[in-house]
C-alpha cells in the first residue's frame, strides 16, 4: 500500500497513553481519570449506536466525564463516514454550549452507517483554543470554488485534487514543502481548503484522546479499528455511579467477552479438525 493509499484509508484509530508519570501523585489520578473516562465514554458509543440517537450519546459522555470529574472538549464532532468523506451530514457533539445545542441536528442511528468516533476528554475545564500554531493538515473542501490567482496556488491546488481528493493530507506529503506552504495560503484563505488547526488546553492539564471506527451491522455495532490501550491496566480511584450507565457499560463490556469467547471456541474447533485430519491421513498412509 502507498503513502497515498494510507492517507485515503477510512478506518480510524488513534488512542494516546501517558506513562511518564510516576503513580500515586496528583498529576498521575488526573491522567488515569483521563484515560480510563475517555475510554469508557468510547465504550458507552457502542451500546448507544445499537438502540439510541446522537442526542442520548452526547449525555452518555457527559454523565460519565462528570463520575471521573473531568469534562469533554468542548464542541467537538464524530462524524459519520461515507466513500472518500471523513466529515458525513450525521454528527455526534460532545460537551456543546447553548448555542452549539440549538444548532445541532438530531440524528438516528441507522444499520449499515459508519462513524469515527472521537473522544477527547480533559482533566480541566475542557476549553480547548487556537494558539495560533502554524497548521500542517489540510482537507479539501468539494463544495468551495474559486479562481485562484497566484500560479504557485493553482498548482498546489492540483496535485491536491489529484493526490487527496477529499481527504485530509500533509504538507510534508509534497516533494518541495517549501512550494506547497506557499500555495497554501491562498487556498485557505478562500475556504478551498478546510484546516486542522492544533488546539491547546489551559496549561497543566491533561487531555485523553480515544479515536476508533464502527459499524453498525444487524447483530449490533462493530468496532474495527483499535489502539493498543488496555483499561484493565488503569485504574482510578473513581469509578462511573449512575446505575442506567453501569449497566450499558457493562452490557456492551459482555458483548466483547461473549466475542472472545466465540472466537477462541472457533480457533479451537478448527485446530481439532485440523488434528483430525492429519491423523485420518496418516492412517491411510
Amino acid at each position: 500500500m502507498s503513502g497515498e493509499d494510507e492517507q485515503q484509508e477510512q478506518t480510524i484509530a488513534e488512542d494516546l497513553v501517558v506513562t511518564k508519570y510516576k503513580m500515586g501523585g496528583d498529576i498521575a489520578n488526573r491522567v488515569l481519570r483521563s484515560l480510563v473516562e475517555a475510554s469508557c465514554s468510547g465504550v458507552s458509543v457502542l451500546s448507544l449506536c445499537e438502540k439510541g440517537d446522537n442526542t442520548q450519546v452526547t449525555e452518555a459522555w457527559n454523565k460519565v466525564a462528570h463520575s471521573f470529574n473531568c469534562t469533554p472538549i468542548e464542541g467537538m464532532l464524530s462524524h459519520q463516514l461515507k466513500q472518500h468523506v471523513i466529515d458525513g451530514e450525521k454528527t455526534i457533539i460532545q460537551n456543546p454550549t447553548d448555542q452549539q445545542k440549538k444548532d445541532h441536528e438530531k440524528a438516528e442511528f441507522e444499520v449499515h452507517e459508519v462513524y469515527a468516533v472521537d473522544v477527547l476528554v480533559s482533566s480541566g475545564e475542557g476549553k480547548a483554543k487556537d494558539a495560533g500554531q502554524r497548521t500542517t493538515i489540510y482537507k479539501r473542501d468539494p463544495s468551495k470554488q474559486y479562481g485562484l490567482k497566484m500560479k504557485t496556488s493553482r498548482a498546489f491546488f492540483s496535485e491536491v485534487e489529484r493526490r487527496f481528493d477529499a481527504m485530509p493530507f500533509t504538507l510534508r506529503a509534497f516533494e518541495d514543502e517549501k512550494k506547497a506552504r506557499m500555495g497554501v495560503v491562498e487556498c485557505a484563505k478562500h475556504e478551498l481548503l478546510q484546516p486542522f488547526n492544533v488546539l491547546y488546553e489551559k496549561e497543566g492539564e491533561f487531555v485523553a484522546q480515544f479515536k476508533f471506527t464502527v459499524l453498525l451491522m444487524p447483530n449490533g455495532p462493530m468496532r474495527i479499528t483499535s489502539g493498543p490501550f488496555e483499561p484493565d491496566l488503569y485504574k482510578s480511584e473513581m469509578e462511573v455511579q449512575d446505575a442506567e450507565l453501569k449497566a450499558l457499560l457493562q452490557s456492551s463490556a459482555s458483548r466483547k467477552t461473549q466475542k472472545k469467547k466465540k472466537k477462541k471456541a472457533s480457533k479451537t474447533a478448527e485446530n481439532a479438525t485440523s488434528g483430525e485430519t492429519l491423523e485420518e491421513n496418516e492412517a491411510g498412509d
